[in-house]
């Protein structure tokens, strides 16, 4: 039985994957486990933040035949509704030099020619969600000129996990997946945006994260 491991970075996506289904576990990063559609899941609330994400994907990632993400963003020009992610880039890594911060991928020597500093999803099978490149890093962006940075780098979504949960897999030798539903547009409105939508944008992405999981 195929094993996948799905992470969320807070309560509410995570609850709106499968409502109501499996059996919930304690411990540094909570699961919840279940067998539904022919594989075995196990849903991980990782918490916020890229170490957060890495440290579940970690956790439990290496006994996974893959790993996907479900969960919230902000749009960088996109417009609402749930994207699937192409390709994540941390856009927080990388060195800084006079005038200048040059984006490597994350854990490649930051030194030199930077080339290509995102890491790739696996093949869409079909889902049928618009497709999009996400820029992760631990901060919230609520700044149009930090958005207009990210979105200089063929950004059009922004969020704080999936670029890590990226390099954790490409590490282990996982494919990975990710759909994100946007709640805010990274402008100075966005904390009371991503209040207001969350609920909403959880749920469109568990949606689809559903419809993905039978498609496996």
């Amino acid at each position: 039985m195929p094993h996948l491991l799905i992470l969320a970075a807070l309560s509410e996506e995570a609850d709106a994957l499968f409502a109501g289904a499996g059996v919930c576990g304690d411990g540094v990063v909570p699961v919840r486990r279940l067998e539904i559609h022919g594989h075995s899941i196990a849903i991980a609330t990782c918490g916020l933040g890229k170490v957060n994400a890495a440290l579940a994907a970690g956790l439990f990632g290496a006994d996974a035949d893959m790993m996907l993400m479900t969960g919230t963003c902000g749009a960088l020009g996109a417009g609402p509704g749930a994207y699937w992610i192409a390709e994540a880039v941390q856009h927080d890594y990388g060195a800084n030099h006079p005038g200048l911060f040059r984006r490597y991928r994350a854990g490649e020597w930051p030194m030199g020619e930077p080339g290509e500093a995102h890491f790739a999803a696996m093949p869409d099978p079909g889902l049928g969600l618009p497709h999009a490149r996400i820029a992760s890093g631990d901060s919230f962006i609520a700044c149009p000129d930090a958005a207009a940075d990210l979105q200089s780098i063929g950004a059009t979504l922004v969020d704080m996990e999936v670029g890590a949960v990226a390099q954790v897999a490409a590490r282990l030798g996982k494919p990975w997946a990710a759909v994100k539903a946007v709640t805010d547009e990274a402008n100075d409105a966005s904390g009371g945006d991503f209040q207001a939508n969350l609920i909403r944008a959880a749920q469109s992405a568990a949606r689809a994260v559903e419809r993905l999981v039978v498609m496996l």
